[in-house]
């Protein structure tokens, strides 16, 4: 312990000299243990993904036979690419005018509207004023629902009709509706 005492500065530099080692390879190892924790997070970040992926993958075959299901029932959904824009928005409009129409109620005004494209289809839209009785308006919403290709009710607004004063209480009310219908066409 002599040594130690007289020799001070070279058994600290000593000391400095054995410690640095020391430090850099605790330095090391937190390090690496870092990295090996943000290797395992994403590891276990990846683990539902991996096991959605097997999941694909041992049921691809019913999950093709349901998309072949679900394409043939969209074509009954959609009108064909084969047939031309202006074509499906004239027969749109004529088949829901006639709709309105043998429902009972009288179409005052029809347009049809730009068509919109977006993703694989072109949204075809028809604007429709007409009037007449609340269970007509009904029985036309009850066709337009049955009606294929799919037709959507994209807005409605309803409003009672101006009527004449002095008109028969029995009468019923009459109403106004303003709707815009939307069908949609493959684009591809």
């Amino acid at each position: 312990m002599s040594w130690l005492k007289v020799h001070q500065r070279t058994a600290g530099i000593c000391g400095l000299t054995l410690l640095l080692p020391a430090l850099l390879y605790v330095y090391v190892m937190f390090s690496l243990l870092e990295v090996r924790g943000g290797a395992q997070a994403e590891i276990n970040r990846m683990k539902p993904r991996l096991a959605r992926l097997q999941g694909l993958i041992e049921y691809e075959d019913q999950l093709r036979e349901a998309a072949v299901l679900v394409d043939s029932q969209v074509l009954e959904l959609v009108y064909p690419v084969s047939e031309e824009q202006a074509t499906v928005s004239a027969e749109l409009q004529t088949q829901v005018r006639d709709i309105f129409s043998k429902a009972g109620l009288s179409v005052t005004n029809s347009q049809v509207l730009p068509v919109r494209a977006e993703g694989s289809f072109d949204y075809i839209s028809v604007k429709l004023t007409v009037s007449g009785t609340l269970p007509a308006l009904d029985e036309a919403l009850a066709g337009v629902a049955a009606y294929l290709p799919l037709v959507l009710v994209e807005s409605m607004d309803v409003y009672p009709a101006r009527s004449a004063r002095g008109g028969e209480a029995g009468d019923q009310q009459q109403l106004t509706a303003s709707l815009q219908l939307l069908s949609l066409r493959f684009a591809q």
